[in-house]
C-alpha cells in the first residue's frame, strides 16, 4: 500500500499512472524501475492495442499494470498517487488540470502548455489541490546538470558572459504528424526549444546566485514551414545581470546539440546536456584562460551514468509536500513559457487554435463555475438589478485570447463576475478579448460589464454614442451594464453629458451610468441637474481612493477623492464608488522611504502621514497573518459608503494575493487606526 497523498514529508512509495503510452512515456516506464520510490501501475490510451502492449512490455506479471479505457477512469483510480501525462502538446493542460483535480500528483511533459496562460492554470491547480507538479524537463535532475550549475555558480570560469544551447534534429515526418502539424502545436520551439531555454535561464540565474533568471529581451529569426510551424529558429536572450544566450531549436535541421557557457576565465562545454548515457559516463570539459605554466587548461570532469527519468520520478516522493522540486519549481516552468511565447511571437508564430475569434476552451475542460471555497462578496448598483462581484477586475493587461481566457476563468471560479473596460484600452482588443470570452463561455447573463467611453480628447456627447456603438460591436453584446464616462470636459454643460446617457439607457444599450475621474462637484451638479429634469441619475463614480492618500495623480485628467472631505461626502451621500488603484500602485508592496527609483510612486504617494500608513498597515498585517495589500484592500471594502475596488493582475498569481483581502474583516476602529484618524 502506498503512502497517503495527504502524508506530510517525503514518500517512501509511489504508484504511477501513465496518460498516453508514446515515446517519451516508453523511457520513463523504462527508467522507473531503477527509481528508489516508483511502480508502474496502470496507464491509459485512447488505443486499447497500444495499451496492451505496453503493459505486456513493462509489467512483470500478467495484469500488474492495470489498462483504463479513458484518461478519467485512470485519475479516478484510488490506487494510483501520481500521473506522468506523455501525451500531444495540447492535451496537457486539460489532463494535467483533471489528474490534479483527482487528487494526484503530476509529471507533465514538456511543454506544460502550448502557452504561459495555460501554464498558470496548471500551476493554480497544483497549488489548490495541495500536489506536487512538474514539468518534465528530465535533464534538470540528472547530475551533469547539477554539476554544471555548480561550477557556473563557483565561478570555475570567472564571470558568466555568453551561452550558447542547441536542441534541434532532423525529422523526415508527413505533415500530418505532431512534429510538423500546427493544429497539434507542432514545431521546434515548443518540442525542443524548450530545453534551450530552460538551460541558458538557469546558468544565467546560477551566474547570479539565483536558481534560475528571466530574460528582459528576447529576438529571434526561423523558418516557418508550409504546414506554418518553426522548423528551424534561433533566438537571442539578454539577461538583467547582461548576460546574452543565443539558442537554437529545430524539427527538419539537425544541430550539434551541447551547451557552451564562456566567462571571463575559460568555458564550460556540456557535449550531451539533454540525453546522457544510462551505462557509459558523461563528460564536462573546463576549458580555463589562466592556467599554470606548461598546463592544459582544459579539465574533463567525470560525470557518472544516471537515469534521470528515474531521479525525475524520485523528486515526486522527496517533494510531495512542497508540491515542487527545486530542480524544476513552478516559478521556472511559468518563466519558461513566457520566454517560448516571446520566442513564437517574435516568429509571427501563431497556431490556428490561438486566434482572437476562436472558440478557445476552458482549461479545465469544463465551464467555469463559482468554487465553493470562494470567498467572494456582492453587492448591489443603483439601476442594475444584478449582484456585482465587491472585487471588479479590469480588463487592459491581457494581449491574447487565450492569456484573457485563463484570467476570466480563473476570476469567475473565485466567485468574480463584474469586468472593467473601456473604449480606448488596447486600441479595442481588450473590449474585443472579453467579448469573445463571454461568447465563448456564454455568460453574457452572468457576468457585469462595465464599459467606458468619451476619453479626452473625445470628450462630447456625440462621441458617447459614437464610441458605444463600437464598443457594443466589439463585446457582441447589445448593452453594457455600467456605462462611464471616461473623462468629464468642463466645457459643456453637463446637463448635456446626462441627457445623452439617459437616452442610451432608455434605449437599453446600458443600465447604470456614471462618471469615471470627476470631480464631486460636477457629480453633484448631475444629479441635481438629474433631479429636476426627470432623468435617470449618475449611479457611479470612478475616482482614485484608497488607504493612502494621493498627492498627485499618475495621468493627466484623473481625479482622487482620498482627502478627508472626500470620503465624508461619499459618507454623506451613499455614493458607489469603483476605486482605481485603490492598493496605491503598489506602494503597500514595496515602498522604501530610501528607494526613489519609481517616480511616479515618490511624486503620487511618498509623504510622512502615508508612510506611517504603511507602517500601520504592516503592524495590523502581521498580527492577521496576511500581506499589507491584503490590509489595504481590506480597508476599501470597509468603508462606509459602497466600494467596488477594480484591479488589473497580469497573472493568476496576482489575482490569487490580491483578493487575500476579501478574507479580512477589519472594524470601525481598525479602518480609523489605520487612516491616522485615532
Amino acid at each position: 500500500m502506498a503512502d497517503s497523498p495527504d502524508k506530510q514529508g517525503p514518500l517512501q512509495h509511489v504508484r504511477w499512472g501513465i496518460a498516453g503510452p508514446g515515446g517519451i512515456a516508453h523511457r520513463f516506464a523504462e527508467q522507473l524501475p531503477h527509481s528508489r520510490t516508483g511502480r508502474l501501475v496502470a496507464l491509459a490510451s485512447r488505443s486499447p492495442e497500444r495499451a496492451k502492449a505496453f503493459a505486456a512490455e513493462f509489467e512483470n506479471a500478467p495484469g500488474a499494470i492495470r489498462i483504463h479505457e479513458s484518461y478519467e477512469s485512470l485519475f479516478a483510480d484510488p490506487d494510483v498517487d501520481a500521473i506522468y501525462i506523455a501525451t500531444l502538446h495540447v492535451d496537457h493542460v486539460r489532463l494535467a488540470i483533471q489528474a490534479l483535480d483527482a487528487g494526484k500528483h503530476v509529471v507533465c511533459e514538456k511543454p506544460l502548455s502550448v502557452d504561459h496562460a495555460g501554464a498558470m492554470a496548471v500551476v493554480e491547480a497544483a497549488r489548490r489541490n495541495g500536489r506536487y507538479l512538474a514539468e518534465a524537463f528530465m535533464y534538470r535532475f540528472h547530475p551533469q546538470t547539477v554539476r554544471l550549475a555548480e561550477l557556473v555558480a563557483s565561478g570555475a570560469i570567472g564571470e558568466v558572459q555568453h551561452i550558447e544551447a542547441s536542441f534541434a534534429f532532423r525529422a523526415d515526418v508527413p505533415a500530418e504528424h505532431r512534429l510538423v502539424n500546427a493544429e497539434l502545436a507542432g514545431g521546434g520551439i515548443l518540442d525542443v526549444g524548450g530545453y534551450s531555454v530552460s538551460v541558458a535561464r538557469l546558468v544565467a540565474g546560477a551566474a547570479t546566485g539565483a536558481p534560475f533568471a528571466n530574460p528582459v529581451s528576447l529576438t529571434a529569426k526561423g523558418t516557418l514551414g508550409e504546414t506554418g510551424v518553426d522548423e528551424w529558429a534561433t533566438a537571442s536572450l539578454v539577461f538583467g545581470s547582461g548576460i546574452t544566450a543565443h539558442v537554437t531549436s529545430g524539427v527538419r535541421v539537425a544541430d550539434d546539440n551541447r551547451v557552451v557557457v564562456s566567462g571571463s576565465k575559460g568555458q564550460i562545454v556540456v557535449p550531451q546536456p539533454w540525453l546522457p548515457s544510462t551505462t557509459e559516463p558523461s563528460f564536462i570539459e573546463v576549458r580555463t584562460t589562466d592556467a599554470a605554466p606548461g598546463g592544459s587548461g582544459v579539465e574533463s570532469i567525470r560525470i557518472e551514468p544516471a537515469y534521470q527519468y528515474a531521479l525525475q520520478a524520485d523528486a515526486v516522493a522527496e517533494f510531495a509536500a512542497a508540491g515542487q522540486s527545486p530542480n524544476m519549481s513552478w516559478a521556472d516552468s511559468l518563466g519558461n513559457a513566457a520566454a517560448l511565447d516571446r520566442w513564437r511571437a517574435a516568429l509571427g508564430l501563431e497556431y490556428p487554435f490561438e486566434s482572437a475569434t476562436t472558440n478557445i476552451p476552458p482549461a479545465s475542460g469544463h465551464a467555469p463555475r463559482r468554487r465553493s471555497d470562494a470567498s467572494m462578496r456582492y453587492g448591489r448598483v443603483p439601476g442594475l438589478d444584478k449582484d456585482v462581484s465587491r472585487l471588479v477586475m479590469g480588463v487592459d493587461n491581457q494581449e491574447t485570447l487565450g492569456h484573457a481566457s485563463a484570467m476570466f476563468d480563473d476570476f469567475v471560479e473565485r466567485g468574480g463576475n463584474a469586468f472593467d473596460t473601456a473604449y480606448i484600452y488596447g486600441g479595442g482588443r481588450c473590449e474585443r478579448l472579453l467579448g469573445q470570452w463571454i461568447q465563448n463561455r456564454g455568460l453574457r447573463d452572468d457576468v457585469v460589464i462595465i464599459g467606458k467611453g468619451a476619453h479626452t480628447p473625445h470628450c462630447d456627447p456625440e462621441s458617447i454614442v459614437r464610441q458605444l456603438d463600437e464598443t457594443l460591436d466589439r463585446l457582441q453584446t447589445d448593452h453594457v451594464d455600467i456605462y462611464m464616462m471616461h473623462r468629464d470636459n468642463e466645457e459643456i454643460p453637463v446637463g448635456e453629458f446626462v441627457d445623452v446617457l439617459d437616452e442610451q439607457a432608455k434605449a437599453g444599450r446600458i443600465r447604470a451610468f456614471g462618471g469615471s475621474n470627476w470631480s464631486i462637484a460636477r457629480f453633484q451638479e448631475a444629479l441635481e441637474y438629474a433631479d429636476a429634469n426627470g432623468r435617470q441619475r449618475f449611479s457611479v463614480l470612478s475616482d482614485h481612493f484608497g488607504l493612502a492618500h494621493a498627492l498627485d495623480v499618475p495621468w493627466a485628467g484623473c481625479r482622487y477623492v482620498t482627502d478627508d472631505e472626500d470620503r465624508e461626502w461619499l459618507e454623506r451621500t451613499g455614493t458607489t464608488l469603483l476605486p482605481w488603484s485603490s492598493q496605491a500602485r503598489g506602494f503597500f508592496a514595496r515602498a522604501d522611504r530610501a528607494d526613489t527609483s519609481d517616480e511616479e510612486l515618490v511624486r503620487c504617494y511618498y509623504s510622512d502621514d502615508n508612510f506611517e500608513r504603511l507602517a500601520r498597515a504592516r503592524e495590523l498585517a502581521s498580527q492577521l497573518g496576511v500581506a499589507p495589500t491584503a490590509v489595504a484592500l481590506a480597508y476599501v471594502l470597509a468603508q462606509e459608503f459602497p466600494t467596488f475596488p477594480l484591479f488589473g493582475p497580469r497573472s493568476i498569481e496576482e489575482t490569487r494575493t490580491s483578493m487575500a483581502g476579501l478574507d479580512v474583516t477589519l472594524t470601525p476602529e481598525q479602518v480609523r487606526w489605520l487612516d491616522l484618524r485615532a
